[in-house]
């Protein structure tokens, strides 16, 4: 697997901010407020072809007039000007930019980004973007988000890395994250992968000491076979958490619209994510919860799971999900826990797995289940599922 070097994306000394402006209604001052205002502490250049000043930095009119080096180019202007501006950051000689503007093939416009990939590969050139929400590092203070931090929330510095194709379902998992607690290390919105992809920022988040758990959310990927390699190197070393977009006919139309993704069969990426060890999860609220466990890291002496349930086709679901899991298998009940039940619990109830309670299970006959399994050397872990 080759590694792309992409620590100058978030850990730059010196910061340009090509369309920066003085109206605080525009994305290039709110990338720029949102750089200093989350506390970076290298060097901010604003660019703009008026000069002046913004936010007490002085506003350069080319990047190239900027005397200093420059790491990362932060780039905020009409797509049909971005090719023009990135030719500026090369004669920079700047390396790495994040391209925040849209109006690419998301819209049907792709011969300008393939001119722009084209140029960028040319000059060995390293862009995240086009058309996305920036990156947000919470150890290196580094916020290139440009929603406003009063609209957006941040979450605190934690361990949890995120890649996010789109841009607005980015802005509902860091509303979501922030509001339940849940701490980032990085989070990366890559847009429309004109060059860097997915793979290329998992492996990152692979190496990156800060993150113990990768999260992801994709709508379609460019390389599959790069991708598959990428991920079973990847979660060998750390856990991945995966939710597919573009589902549907419907979401996979509405995918090539939004990032220009061609989303694929929803098999193809199961089996992928099955065949890597990757975890599949549904929803933003499952992939929470799943991500909490490692967050909190919470270990599992082995892979034998009790379900406890008062319903018993949420037990039947369960198991299902258990079987049918490449790493998960259903625990057996000892038989000290059989006499135990059989006890005091109604003649009614299957000692088996899954442990139905039955509808008019009561708190008392979840504390004796649980405490129990809780001691049952079969068990490694329970699932406890109350209606």
């Amino acid at each position: 697997m080759k590694m792309v070097n992409l620590n100058t994306f978030f850990k730059p000394k010196r910061i340009a901010v090509i369309g920066a402006s003085k109206n605080p209604n525009k994305v290039g001052h709110v990338i720029m407020k949102n750089i200093i205002d989350g506390g970076f502490e290298g060097k901010v250049f604003p660019v703009n072809n008026s000069g002046g000043e913004i936010l007490n930095c002085k506003v350069f009119t080319n990047i190239k007039k900027i005397k200093d080096r420059v790491d990362l180019a932060v780039i905020s202007v009409p797509a049909k000007f971005v090719l023009k501006v990135v030719k500026d950051c090369r004669d920079k000689n700047v390396k790495n930019v994040l391209i925040i503007s849209s109006g690419f093939k998301e819209i049907g416009n792709s011969k300008l980004e393939e001119k722009l990939a084209d140029f960028l590969n040319k000059n060995k050139m390293m862009a995240i973007g086009v058309n996305c929400l920036g990156i947000y590092d919470s150890h290196n203070k580094l916020d290139t988000l440009f929603l406003p931090r009063y609209r957006l929330k941040r979450p605190s510095p934690g361990c949890i890395g995120f890649v996010c194709q789109s841009g607005a379902v980015g802005s509902a998992i860091l509303d979501i994250a922030t509001e339940q607690g849940h701490k980032f290390s990085k989070f990366i919105s890559y847009g429309n992968a004109t060059q860097t992809d997915e793979s290329d920022l998992l492996a990152y988040l692979g190496n990156d000491p800060n993150t113990k758990v990768i999260c992801l959310y994709v709508e379609g990927i460019k390389d599959g076979e790069k991708f598959f390699k990428t991920i079973k190197e990847v979660s060998k070393k750390k856990p991945i958490i995966a939710l597919k977009g573009g589902l549907t006919e419907q979401g996979m139309k509405a995918a090539l619209s939004h990032t220009g993704s061609l989303a694929g069969k929803k098999e193809i990426y199961f089996g992928i994510f099955k065949q890597t060890g990757v975890i599949r999860a549904d929803s933003l609220e499952e992939m929470f919860n799943i991500a909490s466990l490692f967050e909190k890291k919470i270990k599992f002496k082995g892979n034998r799971l009790q379900v406890i349930t008062n319903g018993g086709g949420y037990g039947i679901i369960s198991t299902d999900n258990i079987v049918s899991s490449e790493n998960l298998t259903m625990a057996e009940l000892s038989n000290n826990s059989k006499k135990v039940f059989k006890k005091v619990f109604p003649k009614t109830i299957n000692l088996r797995n899954p442990l139905d309670l039955v509808g008019d299970a009561t708190t008392e006959r979840y504390k004796i289940a649980l405490e129990e399994c809780t001691k049952d050397k079969n068990i490694d872990g329970i699932i406890l599922v109350v209606l």
